[in-house]
């Protein structure tokens, strides 16, 4: 099948918690949990990093990201995935590079550094309470296999797809919307994000579904369940 491979945005809710430890000090680094660990983590007696943000002083470029990430993949035999990152919680805003990628904790200090070292520089810390809810909005390249006329796979991950709705969605109307289904659908415990990709005739509206096992049929019901609420 067809791979296509663009550049877009995810927005999601989730309880990130604050690292104390193996970073630079006095720097605001966050873990975002993956929201299925219980299930991936259970095979595995590895612990590892899911998201880590380096929250930085400012905003910065996606372009400075890659680059950046392409040089210290280079030199440290790495193959780390950055994106350009918002986060907010509450009323503040945060900026940063969010990382996947990373094997163990111990190595995010050393890959925080290598990030210092191409001239990224870091927020001071920021104390915040274990779970805290926020809300991170990533930039981020999607490789998406066709699967029917508005539905994706990821090539690398046979449980996580992307369907497309005909509509923008204001996170306040998604995240109700999220709240009616959940109680009303058979199906349990997947993960949903809304998001947008950029292609040559504008912006297109899409939600990303992650759970083990999910199969093309529950996509579609998931499916069938927000368009109704949409139209």
């Amino acid at each position: 099948m067809i791979v296509r491979e663009l550049i877009g945005k995810i927005t999601l809710q989730e309880n990130v918690n604050p690292l104390g430890e193996n970073k630079i000090p006095n720097t605001f680094v966050i873990h975002v949990p993956n929201p299925l660990a219980t299930y991936y983590t259970r095979f595995s007696e590895i612990n590892r990093p899911n998201s880590i943000l380096f929250i930085t002083k400012n905003s910065v470029s996606f372009e400075a990201i890659l680059r950046a990430t392409k040089r210290i993949n280079g030199l440290m035999d790495l193959e780390l995935l950055a994106a350009k990152c918002e986060m907010d919680i509450g009323s503040r805003k945060y900026y940063g590079i969010r990382i996947k990628g990373i094997l163990r904790y111990s190595h995010i200090k050393n890959i925080q550094e290598a990030y210092k070292n191409e001239g990224f520089d870091f927020a001071k810390n920021v104390r915040i309470n274990e779970e805290t809810e926020a809300i991170v909005r990533v930039n981020k390249f999607f490789n998406l296999k066709h699967i029917s006329e508005k539905i994706y796979q990821s090539p690398q991950n046979k449980d996580r797809f992307y369907i497309v709705i005909p509509k923008e969605l204001t996170w306040d109307k998604f995240r109700d919307m999220t709240v009616k289904i959940k109680n009303n659908i058979s199906i349990s415990n997947f993960d949903i994000a809304k998001g947008i990709l950029y292609e040559n005739d504008g912006i297109t509206d899409i939600l990303r579904i992650i759970k083990p096992n999910i199969t093309i049929e529950m996509v579609e019901e998931i499916e069938r369940k927000y368009i109704e609420e949409l139209l």
